[in-house]
């Protein structure tokens, strides 16, 4: 690992004190209750071993094994045991184009056939059908069907096998662009993709521009490089028995679910996903831009309303969610930005969530098949956010913003916005006239009195926020707005008494 890599991983796992969105302390207070969320869940899932971790504030600060990682030796599983996290895997491939991206290689709207030419005499399913992007692959709206059985035995393919099969062309099932349909064989291109532009097989790829400067030692692609006593080894439940299912090598389908990998390392993945929030100044030395990071919260149009999974989704309100690039995007009453991913596999389930807005992950690993979890990892996001252990970070107000609510300070003290006209923006005065602002100002004034205009303001963005001021006889709650300007000139204030 490179010193450059080294002290980046370190500065991570050195967040200080005052950066951290989550409260470690109600964290653990939580733990029992969770612990039995998914003690249970391994349980009635019928499922050999699980492992699950919480990571907060860049590091892994709960990790639990459950059960044994095979039914044979009966080795119980450990935060070290290896585990296939199957569709989790696409976020790896999402972020290597992403990279390949950043480095000027590729477009995001490339046709996919300039960089995998067999595609080129592919057959559309109509006449003005689009022919599929580098994007339609990512967010599995390329109008290919869902393959969802028939993909998962898929990774062993071999390469030249899949070269043939790409020649020869697929059905669709319905022209690019029009809808959402998840497609294993998508990110199979996808993988093509990665290796062709970079010029190395797609699995080396990522171990050289992820998992390697990551620190992740023990995850790869193919399982047969780590030894067997360190594997969960996978099984399905079929009529009231457990039974092996078949190890499957590292092939051509690799990039839509065949890393395997630890508790240990996969948190250092997250870890480096959340870094990427907010956006700021810092120094922006990880293997990936944040900024590339951050585009895997960018959803497909194709948005939907769904439930939220768990315990507590049929009373929660609902999510609208989308696809991203390799991860399920929703935002959620309660737990704000998620970006969530389940893995079903032969012989394994998985589903990792994660919080940006509080910095905090949750994932889970099992070793039977399709046996995702996602219940219990929901499930675990809500205790915490009830325990108050969810934090929402606090955005900085930027030097126009403070100088914007200094004005409206001002304007309230002297009952006029007019003593601002040099700051309030050309529609301001256009949406209420001089005199209706001077009538509303004096009325507010006649019920609260003067009011300490000197509270913090909540910034929303760089050029909004809101405000809650305590007065002589009660409160006033307000938000002001800032137009696109270079100076700090606002293009709306709102100002009203505060009930109790």
């Amino acid at each position: 690992m490179t010193g450059r890599f080294f002290s980046w991983l370190l500065c991570l796992a050195l967040v200080p004190a005052t950066a951290q969105a989550a409260d470690e302390r109600k964290i653990e207070a939580a733990l029992p209750a969770i612990d039995k969320l998914f003690a249970d869940f391994q349980v009635d899932s019928h499922a050999p071993g699980l492992v699950y971790g919480i990571v907060a504030n860049g590091r892994l600060v709960h990790v639990k094994g459950l059960g044994v990682q095979d039914l044979v030796q009966k080795r119980p599983v450990t935060p070290d045991s290896l585990f296939r996290i199957a569709s989790m895997t696409k976020a790896f491939t999402a972020l290597s184009i992403l990279k390949l991206r950043e480095q000027g290689q590729l477009s995001l709207d490339d046709l996919a056939e300039t960089h995998v030419p067999e595609m080129r005499g592919w057959t559309y399913p109509t006449k003005d059908s689009p022919h599929i992007r580098i994007r339609d692959l990512l967010t599995h709206s390329a109008g290919l069907v869902d393959d969802n059985p028939w993909g998962d035995r898929q990774t062993p393919l071999p390469e030249a096998d899949f070269t043939r099969m790409v020649q020869q062309g697929v059905p669709f099932s319905s022209a690019p662009g029009s809808h959402y349909e998840y497609s294993n064989f998508g990110f199979a291109l996808l993988g093509r993709i990665v290796a062709n532009v970079s010029g190395l097989p797609y699995r080396r790829y990522v171990e050289r521009t992820l998992l390697t400067p990551l620190g992740m030692t023990s995850s790869g692609y193919e399982i047969s490089e780590w030894p067997v006593e360190r594997r969960a080894i996978g099984y399905r439940w079929e009529d009231g028995r457990w039974k092996a299912e078949p190890a499957m090598r590292d092939g051509a389908f690799g990039a839509m679910g065949g890393l395997q990998t630890s508790a240990n390392d996969y948190a250092r993945w997250i870890a480096f996903l959340l870094s990427a929030w907010p956006a700021r100044d810092d120094a922006d030395d990880g293997p990936v831009s944040r900024a590339s990071v951050r585009m895997l919260a960018e959803g497909s149009n194709f948005v939907t309303i769904a439930q939220r999974n768990g315990a507590s989704g049929p009373s929660a309100c609902r999510q609208a969610a989308a696809y991203g690039f390799g991860m399920r995007i929703a935002q959620d009453c309660d737990l704000g930005l998620t970006l969530a991913h389940g893995g079903g596999y032969p012989g394994y389930g998985s589903h990792v969530m994660l919080m940006p807005d509080h910095d905090v992950g949750i994932f889970v690993f099992t070793n039977r098949t399709y046996n995702g979890g996602a219940g219990p990892a929901w499930d675990a996001a809500m205790a915490l956010q009830k325990a108050g252990a969810l934090v929402e970070r606090v955005l900085a107000v930027s030097p126009l913003l403070a100088e914007g609510y200094a004005t409206a300070g001002r304007i309230y003290a002297a009952g006029d916005v007019g003593v601002a006209r040099d700051r309030l923006a050309m529609n301001f005065l256009m949406d209420s006239e001089l005199d209706s602002w001077r009538r509303k100002l004096a009325g507010l004034k006649a019920e609260v009195g003067a009011c300490q205009s000197d509270a913090p303001i909540k910034a929303s963005g760089g050029l909004s926020g809101s405000f809650t001021w305590v007065c002589e006889k009660g409160r006033v709650s307000g938000s002001i707005l800032l137009a696109p300007t270079r100076e700090a000139q606002i293009q709306e204030l709102k100002l009203a008494v505060k009930l109790p």
